[in-house]
């Protein structure tokens, strides 16, 4: 058996609209649609595929599924914005005006959500 290690993963997003989550992860976010069936909807995120699945009764999760990292996050949450997407506030945590946390160890985190209320990030990690 290959190892997990030298194969290439595929992320997984539920969804409770196929068609919704295609006008959003293609149209607002660009990435790349790949095939869709009953099931699912594949689109591609650089090399990695991504299964947004079919699920009727499926409920958001209150930590973030999917995530991804730029080396200029202003640029992308301002992209997002002109996308019509807004970032996600939380009471917890010391936001900037874009909706930009600063973690302990320097990463910059923006959050935000898909149709189905999936907690999706843009992070910049820091650079020494």
């Amino acid at each position: 058996m290959r190892s997990v290690q030298t194969t290439r993963p595929v992320a997984f997003v539920a969804s409770t609209d196929l068609q919704r989550s295609r006008a959003f992860y293609v149209d607002r976010l660009g990435l790349e649609p790949v095939g869709q069936d009953e099931y699912a909807l594949e689109v591609r995120s650089g090399a990695v595929p991504v299964r947004i699945t079919h699920v009727p009764d499926h409920v958001a999760l209150p930590f973030t599924v999917l995530g991804w990292e730029f080396d200029d996050l202003a640029r992308e949450v301002a992209a997002l914005r002109a996308q019509g997407v807004a970032t996600t506030r939380y009471p917890w945590f010391d936001q900037d005006d874009d909706g930009v946390w600063v973690a302990p160890g320097g990463t910059r985190v923006a959050w935000f959500a898909d149709p189905d209320g999936n907690v999706l990030s843009l992070s910049q990690a820091v650079t020494t």
